[in-house]
């Protein structure tokens, strides 16, 4: 796999034990691109064990003392935009992001940002649960990653009491996100973390902004709509009494475009269909014309772009 591929692997398991150089590669395959060095890189060893759902992975990683730094090369090479909540679940490590280093202990969380440079220290042997997803999976208003990131979340305070338990438990359990219940486990996971965050870093406080306010409401119009086949840019703005030029300027500012976010929407619902029990005799073709995706090939491309595997893949294997 090369470097410039950062799209989560659909399920990966290294039951094996890691050296330094796979371990190297291992984690710029399942991440973003990465450089990791260690002063143990003679005799270090770990694992690591990741799935990938609904283009959210979760990944558990136990290794030795080494550090991971994200740097200002290796995002031009691979300028690929998520947002990565560590969980620490043994041991100690320090994150640093956006002049800010914290110290995270056993039950802690804290958020940060792969379009911009972090290092990730560990000084002896640890264990921690990685979230990856991409920044629009998130409720976190645009422009103010610098104030949420690299902040410590303590896991035996406020709704971290929740939340930490849960990412731990889906954690050692990653099996179970191949199941019929995996997409809604993964949606969990992101609304108590959307929860989290909102609380923690009060952002009620910029749905005040009218620009943010009128993007969250076309977006929510838009995922009501996600089944009628004449939703368009031009019907889009008309509902939202704005030009279709004004449109495509608010989703643009986010660093997407409004076809690329009705796609992904899309997906997504094709995505739960899939895994969902009682849609398992509905033909795969039907979800997909169902979410908007008329030519089945073009839908199964679209898909296996999204999510590195096929429809047929994720039906099969939700079935079990």
């Amino acid at each position: 796999m090369t470097s410039n591929d950062a799209t989560p692997l659909p399920l990966e398991r290294s039951e094996d034990v890691l050296d330094f150089a796979a371990f190297q590669t291992a984690v710029s395959r399942s991440f973003v691109p990465l450089k990791v060095a260690s002063d143990v890189a003679d005799t270090f060893r770990a694992m690591l064990t990741q799935a990938s759902v609904h283009g959210v992975s979760f990944t558990d990683i136990r290794a030795d003392a080494h550090t991971v730094q994200r740097t200002h090369d290796l995002i031009r090479l691979a300028p690929r935009q998520f947002y990565k909540i560590s969980l620490q679940l043994e041991g100690h490590s320090w994150l640093e992001q956006g002049g800010r280093r914290i110290e995270l202990e056993p039950g802690d969380l804290s958020i940060y940002d792969t379009a911009k440079p972090y290092t990730l220290s560990f000084d002896r042997r640890f264990r921690v649960m990685v979230v990856q997803l991409p920044h629009d999976r998130l409720r976190i208003p645009p422009g103010i990653s610098d104030e949420v990131t690299a902040v410590r979340l303590a896991g035996s305070e406020g709704l971290g009491r929740v939340v930490s338990p849960f990412l731990a438990t889906l954690g050692t359990n990653l099996s179970e996100l191949q199941g019929p219940a995996g997409a809604k486990l993964a949606q969990n996971a992101i609304d108590l973390l959307d929860t989290l965050f909102a609380t923690e870093f009060d952002l009620v406080k910029y749905a005040a902004d009218p620009h943010r306010a009128l993007l969250q409401r076309i977006r929510d119009d838009i995922d009501s709509r996600l089944e009628d086949p004449d939703l368009s840019p031009s019907t889009i703005a008309s509902a939202a009494f704005i030009s279709v030029r004004h449109l495509h300027n608010l989703f643009q500012d986010q660093g997407q475009t409004v076809a690329s976010y009705v796609r992904t929407r899309r997906l997504e619902r094709c995505y739960l269909d899939l895994t969902d029990p009682a849609t398992f005799e509905t033909p795969i073709a039907a979800i997909g014309s169902r979410w908007g995706f008329k030519d089945a090939a073009h839908f199964s491309r679209a898909f296996k772009t999204a999510y590195g595997e096929s429809p047929s893949d994720v039906r099969r294997r939700a079935v079990g």
